[in-house]
């Protein structure tokens, strides 16, 4: 997997600054053109048959108005240190990358090892009691012994207790953000913010100068849940951001755990609601969550897009573009065309007729929903 030239980051930055479209869209559209450089290349009747694409968005994309934009944006973070994770480069994080939603990309800060083999999500209230305070800070020192990556939201209350007892605790720590990483939110956490990019880092979606609004928080969580092994919810009331983590947790088949308290806490009930309607397990230790997720004490040596034992899988007598196809369907099982167009890089037209070639061969089978799968 090669990382994009400067011309194809600037496209999908461009892209990203379109008014009207989002993660999904823009992936549509690259699969559809090849690539991104190749949507902006396309003309009017090109768009306007992808499905999915109206009018609005055809003409916002041939106005190429965030082209120079796009240019700007790369030159000023590599002025300022601020790294960007494409789609496409090796260290873009593997847990996020099979998701429909993937963010296209990511701008960090710090030292994050994005594939870190065990990651937790922390999440909860922003007005954090003190029962909450102390099952937080207990959870982070029973988690040392595993070693795994602390991800949290940088917000009030269970958040940054997170945050700050993991830098405490020499434990790797990192915080989604829902605006740029020039514009930590709340601002009382830069001093936090800045010591996690020494074991850990920072992250974000939106691009440098963005502000939080209301609509880039539910987007954030999708992060947190998508980056995390298990969420650990220590305490919620009914409604939230936490409870929307979850949600996305369970869409991402990642684990759950709720914190239980009293009930007539406020701070408890969507814990113990998230319990009782088996939307999460009972969190008891780290112990027993370590039983249940089959760790054991120390930090393993492998993890999502990291080295391991299994033999590298090859594909004698087809072609590179074969080999890679058949490679991804092997490993994830049966995907969608577009999808399959947009994790294998090979333009949508190239692949239909490669799979069909495929399928010729004795080697995959078409399936209902424009789906294919190894035979």
């Amino acid at each position: 997997m090669q990382p994009y030239p400067d011309a194809e980051k600037i496209c999908i930055l461009a892209l990203m600054h379109t008014p009207g479209i989002g993660a999904v869209t823009i992936r549509q559209l690259i699969s559809y053109c090849g690539n991104a450089c190749g949507v902006f290349q396309a003309d009017y009747k090109k768009l306007i048959k992808i499905p999915g694409i109206g009018d609005k968005i055809v003409k916002a994309v041939l106005g190429k108005n965030t082209l120079e934009m796009a240019e700007r944006e790369l030159a000023e973070c590599r002025k300022t240190g601020t790294q960007i994770l494409f789609f496409n480069d090796p260290d873009y994080p593997a847990r996020l990358r099979p998701l429909y939603d993937a963010p296209i990309a990511l701008y960090a800060k710090g030292n994050t090892d994005f594939n870190w083999p065990r990651t937790v999500g922390i999440v909860g209230t922003r007005k954090i009691s003190e029962y909450g305070k102390s099952v937080t800070e207990n959870i982070i020192r029973e988690l040392v012994p595993y070693q795994p990556l602390g991800v949290s939201g940088l917000a009030y209350g269970v958040d940054i207790t997170a945050h700050r007892q993991c830098l405490r605790n020499n434990l790797a720590t990192l915080g989604v953000m829902a605006s740029g990483l020039d514009v930590i939110y709340p601002a009382v956490h830069q001093r936090t913010a800045s010591e996690m990019q020494d074991n850990g880092g920072i992250v974000t979606e939106s691009a440098l100068g963005t502000k939080p609004d209301f609509m880039r928080f539910p987007a954030r969580n999708r992060i947190i849940a998508g980056l995390s092994d298990v969420i650990i919810v220590v305490e919620s009331g009914r409604t939230g951001g936490s409870l929307i983590t979850v949600e996305f947790a369970q869409n991402y088949h990642r684990e759950v755990f709720a914190v239980p308290g009293a009930i007539n806490e406020p701070q408890s009930e969507g814990c113990n609601f998230l319990i009782r309607d088996h939307k999460a397990a009972i969190f008891t230790s780290v112990e027993d969550m370590a039983e249940a997720l089959g760790w054991v004490k120390g930090k393993p040596e492998t993890g999502p897009g990291l080295a391991t034992d299994e033999p590298v899988m090859t594909f004698e007598g087809f072609t590179q573009d074969e080999g890679q196809v058949l490679s991804l369907l092997k490993q994830r099982g049966a995907m969608q065309i577009d999808e399959l167009a947009w994790q294998s890089g090979i333009h949508l037209n190239r692949l239909a007729t490669l799979l069909l070639n495929l399928e010729f061969q004795g080697m995959v089978r078409s399936m209902p929903g424009k789906k294919y799968g190894l035979i």
